[in-house]
């Protein structure tokens, strides 16, 4: 006999409620759930033809290679994904808003102190006058002062260093979107498997 209540599948014992929808989404549909998660159409096209997934860690393992496959066009675009960030004002903004819809990716910056919104935002000039792309960073977790710690390491760097490091942080927040879009939630404890 099978339980009415929704089925949530299993994936080394931790709970993914959206996998099988994402794989039976219409491809127009399955390319809008990507662009959540990453705005390279190319990275996005191949993980819809990628589907069906078989489980969450085939998600990441293909997102992962897609993603090392992008050319600087392709990174470049997806950077053109997040806002940019101007002035004061925006910074503020941003954070805020930020907070409401991205949650646990920079919930450390609700509190910034007005001087270091005005030193993120004068290095978010620097670093794009300087690199021709917005500062992209992994800001789970972090506060606003650390983020601007990484910014000012950061800048000195080459342009081809800053590729690669942008890169690899957008790698990291295409993971954080990929588990709320499949609405994979790490239980402190997780049930047996099986």
């Amino acid at each position: 006999m099978t339980n009415k209540i929704q089925i949530i599948e299993k994936e080394g014992g931790w709970p993914i409620k959206n996998l099988s929808k994402l794989n039976k989404y219409s491809k127009k549909e399955a390319f809008e759930a990507f662009m959540q998660c990453n705005t390279s159409e190319k990275w996005c096209g191949s993980m819809v033809d990628r589907r069906p997934f078989a489980d969450y860690q085939s998600v990441l393992d293909n997102a992962d290679k897609y993603w090392a496959e992008s050319k600087e066009k392709d990174l470049l675009q997806a950077f053109e994904g997040h806002p940019e960030i101007g002035d004061v004002s925006t910074l503020r903004e941003k954070y805020r808003n930020t907070a409401k819809s991205a949650g646990h990716e920079q919930s450390g910056v609700n509190t910034a102190s007005e001087n270091t919104l005005q030193s993120l935002a004068q290095g978010n000039r620097e670093y794009k006058d300087k690199f021709g792309f917005i500062f992209i960073v992994c800001a789970s977790g972090k506060s606003a002062d650390e983020m601007l710690a990484l910014l000012l390491a950061r800048l000195p760097n080459s342009r081809e260093q800053e590729l690669i490091n942008a890169s690899e942080e957008q790698r990291k927040i295409t993971h954080l979107r990929l588990d709320k879009l499949l609405d994979f939630s790490p239980l402190p404890n997780p049930p047996p498997a099986g």
